[in-house]
């Protein structure tokens, strides 16, 4: 399991360090850290994060850069926090807001990468610099962190044909994307199709409307009465939301042993792993990604070069050689529960050996 953990940091590597080279050759450069004011410890950084149907926003990313902002300020830096819902207006809004407050610097988690445009610009002339976080959103942005998101398409795809073995060649299955408004659903289902193409039938595929697991839901019915419950092999879901629909769907058909895929780690997402219902979810490590971003927010704020944060460069549709950092990415299974999530105190054995999970967890020796 190691190896193939090594396997998928590496290609993240390999990613992120081509894209430093395609950005460094065009010879453009972030003004990014030299065009704001130096100040002090004392700064407000407005966090702007983009729904809460996905558990990881409300119980990880935002306490962990709060924490870090506050660690790197002497307690003295102010996280001012804004959530979308899902909404793109509503985020062009609170982006707005927050330039009329004057904080110090953004992290943003755009609902819509192109919609999110003009308040970035805002911001940009109003001397606010602005970090991308976990999705590269249009406009003069300043500086980026992510996780390779092709390398976790590859990584869900490669799981389940794993997992179908010799079933890969009979049957069909179900992709399951993100939304069309995510750039990152758009890499995710890049990198998954470049794995599965050819080797498996995909019977039928959809992009999921807001991510929601009521969508993927209703999505993953229609592919059951249109294909047939004995015809379907396997599922493609782009994260673990959406994999909790899926299952249920699974379940009201009388549909067993269907390998489903997922991403993010959610809690009920490795129980579901722990059970056997969902066969794996990609461990993104966001304590090092959240640390990353207020790291970037904090010295922009304060006037710094990214340089010693920041080795890699990428580019936006809008922007070239924006100041990066790709974090790489793990292949959660029953196998390695203990080697990632626990490891990294995402959660405890009691947590996901809760209640009903108990008897599962002994069976996994997950204890």
């Amino acid at each position: 399991m190691r190896r193939a953990a090594f396997a998928i940091a590496a290609g993240a590597m390999a990613v992120s360090l081509a894209a430093c080279g395609s950005a460094a050759e065009s010879g453009d450069k972030s003004d990014s850290g030299e065009s704001a004011a130096a100040k002090g410890d004392d700064i407000k950084v407005g966090l702007l994060l983009p729904e809460n149907q996905t558990a990881r926003y409300e119980k990880l990313d935002k306490p962990l850069i709060e924490k870090k902002v506050k660690e790197l300020t002497n307690n003295k830096g102010e996280v001012v926090y804004a959530n979308a819902k899902q909404d793109a207006s509503l985020q062009n809004q609170q982006v707005d807001t927050m330039v009329t407050n004057k904080v110090d610097v953004l992290i943003v988690d755009a609902v819509d990468s192109k919609a999110i445009a003009g308040s970035v610009k805002k911001a940009k002339d109003a001397g606010i610099p602005v970090v991308a976080y976990d999705r590269l959103a249009e406009g003069p942005i300043d500086a980026y962190t992510s996780f390779d998101n092709v390398t976790v398409g590859k990584t869900q795809g490669e799981a389940l044909l794993e997992a179908l073995g010799d079933k890969a060649k009979d049957g069909q299955i179900v992709m399951m994307n993100g939304s069309s408004t995510d750039p990152n659903a758009a890499m995710f289902k890049e990198g998954a199709h470049s794995v599965l193409d050819g080797k498996v039938k995909i019977g039928r595929e959809y992009d999921t409307k807001e991510w929601k697991p009521e969508n993927a839901n209703a999505n993953m019915e229609g592919a059951i009465s249109a294909l047939g419950k004995d015809k379907i092999v396997g599922v493609y879901s782009a994260n673990d939301g959406m994999a909790g629909g899926i299952i249920t769907a699974l379940k009201a058909a009388g549909m067993k042993n269907i390998p489903v895929t997922g991403q993010d780690a959610e809690l009920a997402g490795v129980q579901r792993i722990v059970t056997g219902e969902q066969y794996m979810s990609v461990y993104k490590p966001y304590p090092q990604e959240a640390e990353v971003a207020a790291e970037m927010a904090v010295a922009l704020a304060q006037g710094k070069s990214l340089d010693s944060i920041a080795k890699d460069k990428v580019d936006s549709p809008t922007t070239k050689g924006i100041p990066s950092v790709i974090v790489p990415v793990v292949s959660l299974t029953q196998d390695n529960i203990n080697d990632t999530v626990i490891k990294d105190g995402i959660y405890t054995v009691q947590e996901i050996c809760a209640g009903k999970y108990k008897t599962a967890c002994d069976k996994i020796g997950l204890k």
